[in-house]
């Protein structure tokens, strides 16, 4: 980011609680970059510790008077892990942007609030997972993602060193994240599908002074991490290992010597029996930058940009899964533990989000980036695909299928049996203006049992869909759709009636009945604009015999 961009939306906005042990190393980086506003900490002895350099940054001990300050647009948070859920969640509902040390919480609860609170709100939340943005680790993922070291195969990140020794988190919590979080990176976002950590405390009773983790990814990927305060040298290396080349990062080196490149690392006698290539490895030139600095510059830059972070709100969360899924598994004598998300009578993803006060019914599936928003509703056995936003107070019917990419916002009414195609459109506001606040004018949109909305469908808000229609795949509806219609075009217009089943009903007999070619049911225009079915209920459930696997949809 240049010397400009950091002028032109960074001049003296940001707020930094917590100014003692780390939080120093980042009061120095921010008001070098020109941002450090306000200094919160309570202890009057540290604040009193900056000298003349910090003259012109505002120095308090209330956090409430930082909240108030209407001159502080982001907060970052450096204080004890225990504290990290009240003061982010305050900095957010108060507008600003957040920067939050690692880890992000304690407890995944609480940090699934952070992030809906965030998303809710438009605001940046940012993990400070530091060795994401060190040059080295950069350079390694760029690797990875160019295939110069062939199929990943496993990582090993020991990170050990005689103190700093700790006696309110174990060494597990304090060493870890960030080898996890870049762990996470390299493998593509992926979580591990199972956790295994030992460890043992010898120093404080309850608190590991030593563990190691192996994590287990799809697809045969391994990783392995170590972590100490009570060894006698210090080392902090990361070894990744592919299927044609290795790379070590030893940050104990100096700068030239930290990475180092190791290319085809076997041979292979007749094609079948490998051997070790003794070649030495390459050492890599790598930039050097302060990696502080440059997550500092970071976070100030996606504040201005309105980027997404690297490390977000979701990625402390997935780290935050990992953890807890360890921390478990320690407590048992290295047991195994999934960071699937099973609560409930109802499976998520671990990347879904799903609000503590939501209701979701039993055997429902909620898949990847999910976010079920506080105080939404969803029935039994509902299946919401991949990227699928439910929105405050809007409710679903059981056995409702939502595709990926679907918005379904406050004011949707979506009854049992709706299947809702890929990327259609639920909107909420008939005239929107980015100037004016329509909170609290939502208009309510219904969708009524078994309807089904084709993808890429348009429902303007305010109207009902009726029970069994069907909206085309690209249609725009303008208007209340009745029972059983097939809706198509743009604006949508009636075509025909179709079944239950989704067949399209062609002629009636000579008394008006039209038969659904799959089902045989009946059904009858007893109006103009009005269709029942003569043998089932429009709200009874479908016999289970008419409920399987029938013909395809008859096109002529």
């Amino acid at each position: 980011m240049s010397k400009e961009a950091i002028k032109s939306y960074n001049c003296q906005s940001l707020a930094l609680v917590g100014a003692g042990y780390w939080g120093k190393n980042l009061a120095r980086n921010f008001n070098a970059l020109g941002a450090l506003h306000t200094l919160c900490d309570r202890s009057p002895e540290i604040l009193g510790s900056y000298g003349a350099d910090y003259a012109a940054v505002r120095k308090t001990d209330s956090f409430d008077s930082v909240l108030a300050d209407g001159a502080v647009t982001k907060l970052v948070v450096a204080t004890p892990a225990g504290t990290h859920f009240r003061l982010a969640r305050a900095a957010l509902l108060a507008g600003k942007d957040v920067f939050v040390e690692k880890p992000l919480c304690l407890d995944i609860a609480e940090a699934e609030e952070l992030v809906a609170i965030a998303e809710r709100a438009n605001r940046l939340l940012m993990v400070g997972h530091l060795l994401q943005y060190h040059p080295c680790v950069i350079v390694i993922r760029r690797l990875i993602a160019a295939g110069d070291l062939g199929r990943l195969q496993y990582v090993v990140s020991n990170r050990l060193n005689l103190g700093k020794i700790r006696q309110e988190e174990n060494a597990l919590w304090s060493f870890a994240p960030h080898d996890i979080s870049v762990i996470l990176s390299l493998v593509g976002g992926e979580l591990p599908d199972q956790v295994r950590c030992c460890g043992e405390s010898y120093l404080t009773p309850g608190v590991a002074d030593t563990t190691l983790t192996t994590l287990r990814f799809p697809g045969k990927i391994r990783a392995h991490l170590h972590v100490s305060w009570l060894n006698p040298f210090k080392e902090q290396k990361l070894t990744v290992v592919g299927s044609r080349g290795m790379v070590v990062f030893d940050d104990t080196k100096p700068w030239a010597e930290k990475l180092v490149l190791h290319r085809d690392y076997l041979n292979w006698s007749e094609g079948r029996v490998p051997t070790p290539s003794r070649a030495e490895g390459a050492l890599l030139s790598v930039k050097e930058d302060e990696p502080l600095r440059q997550e500092c510059m970071h976070f100030l830059d996606c504040c201005g940009s309105r980027a997404t972070p690297l490390t977000d709100g979701r990625e402390g969360l997935r780290v935050l899964r990992v953890l807890k899924a360890a921390q478990s598994s320690l407590e048992h004598d290295g047991e195994a533990r999934s960071t699937v998300l099973e609560r409930r009578d109802f499976s998520a993803h671990p990347t879904a989000i799903v609000a503590g006060d939501a209701k979701v019914g039993a055997g429902t599936k909620v898949w990847h980036f999910t976010h079920i928003m506080s105080g939404a509703s969803v029935g039994e056995n509902c299946n919401l695909g991949q990227n699928v936003v439910v929105s405050p107070g809007v409710t679903l019917g059981r056995n409702v299928k939502v595709q990926n990419n679907v918005s379904i916002y406050t004011g949707a009414v979506i009854e049992d049996d709706v299947f809702l195609g890929p990327s259609c459109v639920l909107t909420n506001v008939t005239n929107p203006r980015s100037q004016i606040n329509r909170r609290g004018a939502y208009e309510r949109t219904l969708i009524r049992k078994g309807a089904s909305i084709g993808a890429n469908a348009t429902i303007v808000c305010g109207i009902e869909v009726g029970r069994y229609a069907f909206v085309s795949a690209g249609a725009v509806v303008t208007k209340p759709v009745p029972d059983y219609a097939l809706m198509m075009g743009n604006p949508a217009r009636f075509r025909s009636w179709m079944s239950r089943h989704g067949q399209r009903l062609r002629l009636p007999d000579a008394d008006g009945v039209y038969r659904c070619p799959e089902s045989g049911l009946r059904y009858k225009e007893i109006e103009k604009g009005r269709l029942i079915c003569l043998d089932l209920d429009e709200d009874a459930p479908l016999p289970e015999d008419l409920a399987q696997p029938g013909m395809p949809y008859l096109r002529a």
